[in-house]
């Protein structure tokens, strides 16, 4: 009717009922952690948190990447169109489009003055 595997010694009855009892309480801490819904709830808004900035300094270092990449290019093209063939007014093409602007204000102004005298 007894258990061969139960101690029968008192010392070795305590030991096993304390080993029971310490296992019993972290059994508790356990459930106690799974039933706290706000420390779940701000676990995973903490470890959202840190992939969203994990995320966040992997694109800013695409971005730096992707940055000096296109700066490079247009280094690149910038010496080569100032080293072309190309005439000035095409290299700088600013002047040109203020002064073409100008050009068709003028146009604009001396129609609109001989409609009026018209």
């Amino acid at each position: 009717m007894t258990d061969p595997d139960t101690p029968t010694d008192p010392e070795q009855l305590r030991a096993e009922i304390e080993q029971t009892r310490a296992e019993l309480g972290e059994t508790v801490q356990e459930l106690a952690a799974k039933a706290d819904v706000k420390a779940r709830a701000k676990q995973a808004a903490g470890d959202t948190a840190a992939k969203v900035r994990q995320k966040l300094s992997d694109v800013k270092g695409q971005a730096g990447q992707a940055t000096g990449a296109v700066a490079e290019r247009a280094s690149t093209v910038k010496q080569q169109l100032a080293g072309s063939d190309l005439p000035a007014p095409m290299r700088r093409p600013l002047p040109l489009a203020a002064i073409a602007a100008a050009v068709a204000a003028v146009v604009v102004v001396i129609v609109v003055a001989r409609r009026r005298t018209a």
